[in-house]
């Protein structure tokens, strides 16, 4: 369930309230006149279960409360209602799956903005992949995943290359672009600082190198990983199982990619240096396509199961479920 707090121009709330009131989904509607201030309007608050959620909030903005009131969405954690319980049973099967699109698109931009502490966290994971790499440690390596920030930016750059918005994808390609070189800076730097004082472990010193020589090795296996990683991270993302999420962060090569760039320069090691980077773009590039692919198909199967779903109960009850129109 989502908790919604609305303010709306006076004029616009006559025509509101019958709306919400009329939705199947729609309980607890609460109006309270003239009692908003910047902007100036009612204030209307009022829960929606979670399926109904996109076409409630469709209405809102087609009567311009975007533009001219607020639009606030809050998850309701725990609601204890028969009321509400009955309301959600009323729904199609999928409902409370279903994928709150705004909030969709709202965490994507937020993960399109790029603060100094997002290239902080891209230096700190090369580090740690770094000292992975020179270790033959593989936990640390998988920390690095965790760490870098870098899966949100690819995600922004397919988000704006669907919705053909310029400048998300000009500063999500800027972010990544410069994220990768201080992350492979600061490995190159690290290497050379181990490689002047010798502390490099002897296995290491000796060409013993597992974990690099799977990083810097790039096949097949690593385009079908890639490609498996980007479908679970579109699905993770649109229906916010960050669990799931996190899978991805440890599934794909990209920080350890970019760590191991630098360690093979420090040790002049020029082959696997190039291994790497093609191992980088190519996880970057299918990421990246994936999702550009991805988004639209999520959206249309669930708008499909969704709408096939109500038409199945409507039938089953002999009536269609009430929905809202804002003519």
């Amino acid at each position: 369930m989502i908790h919604a707090r609305v303010v709306s121009p006076p004029d616009v709330t006559e025509r509101l309230v019958p709306l919400l009131i009329g939705n199947s989904g729609v309980l607890n509607v609460e109006v309270i006149r003239s009692s908003v201030r910047n902007p100036d309007g009612d204030a209307v608050h009022f829960d929606v279960v979670r399926g109904a959620a996109n076409d409630v909030i469709d209405t809102l903005r087609a009567l311009g409360i975007e533009a001219r009131g607020s639009i606030v969405l809050e998850p309701v954690s725990t609601a204890i209602s028969d009321y509400g319980s009955r309301a959600a049973k009323r729904r199609a099967r999928f409902d409370d799956f279903t994928p709150v699109w705004t909030d969709v698109d709202s965490r994507i931009r937020t993960d399109g903005r790029f603060p100094p502490s997002w290239y902080v966290l891209m230096v700190i994971a090369g580090l740690i992949a770094a000292v992975g790499l020179i270790t033959n440690s593989q936990i640390l390596i998988v920390g690095a995943m965790v760490v870098g920030p870098e899966y949100g930016a690819i995600v922004a750059l397919a988000y704006g290359v669907v919705g053909r918005e310029r400048g998300l994808v000009v500063n999500s390609a800027r972010a990544m672009t410069i994220g990768f070189a201080l992350a492979v800076v600061a490995a190159l730097i690290l290497g050379e600082v181990v490689r002047a004082a010798s502390l490099q472990p002897r296995a290491f010193a000796i060409g013993i190198r597992p974990v690099s020589d799977l990083i810097n090795s790039p096949d097949w296996f690593s385009v079908m990983v890639a490609i498996l990683a980007g479908v679970v991270g579109v699905i993770s993302l649109t229906e916010a199982r960050i669990g799931t999420l996190i899978g991805v962060f440890i599934s794909v090569t990209t920080i350890p990619a970019a760590a191991d760039i630098g360690v093979s320069i420090a040790f002049r090691s020029r082959d696997e240096a190039l291994g790497s980077l093609e191992q980088l773009v190519l996880n970057v590039f299918l990421l990246a396509a994936v999702a550009v692919a991805g988004m639209p198909v999520q959206r249309a199967f669930w708008h499909r199961l969704n709408a096939k779903a109500s038409n199945a109960k409507a039938g089953g009850t002999g009536q269609a479920s009430t929905g809202m129109t804002s003519e």
